[in-house]
């Protein structure tokens, strides 16, 4: 059997290839666990201008009660909201990056504290999407189901 240089090359370079996909798969992932992260941080704080440059312009964000809002719906109910956050966390959160779109879901875990002093819990099965957009990645879609 003869082999020489041309019949090695193009193996070696199909699997030089294969082992960097999980490299890139992984900062995508960092990056959009990143972008969850200061997701939940600004959604607990109440702050709207840090939660703006995270949505994409074609939001779509659906509450568990069935409400659904766009970009500019959401962000002026977060600005007016008669309540805030008493604690927030977004356990065992998973993400599988699918070319530019990334699936992203957690347990949302939460207290809101109202105006009128009246505290309720919030324990969510959440479903977002985030679409990479130039090298950001931006919530396209969000959903929520109560558990």
């Amino acid at each position: 059997m003869d082999i020489d240089r041309r019949g090695l090359i193009l193996p070696a370079l199909a699997l030089g290839l294969l082992g960097a996909v999980p490299a890139f798969a992984g900062a995508d992932e960092d990056a959009v666990l990143k972008n969850v992260e200061a997701f939940r941080v600004a959604q607990a704080a109440g702050n709207a201008e840090g939660l703006a440059g995270l949505l994409a312009e074609e939001l779509s964000y659906s509450h568990s009660l069935g409400q659904l809002d766009d970009k500019a719906k959401l962000l002026d109910g977060v600005a007016k909201a008669n309540y805030k956050w008493t604690s927030l966390e977004y356990k065992n959160p998973t993400v599988r990056v699918v070319g530019p779109a990334a699936i992203v879901r957690f347990n949302f875990v939460g207290e809101q504290e109202f105006s009128d002093g009246k505290k309720t819990p919030q324990n969510l099965a959440i479903l977002m999407n985030w679409q990479k957009q130039g090298s950001d990645w931006k919530l396209l879609s969000r959903a929520a189901t109560k558990l």
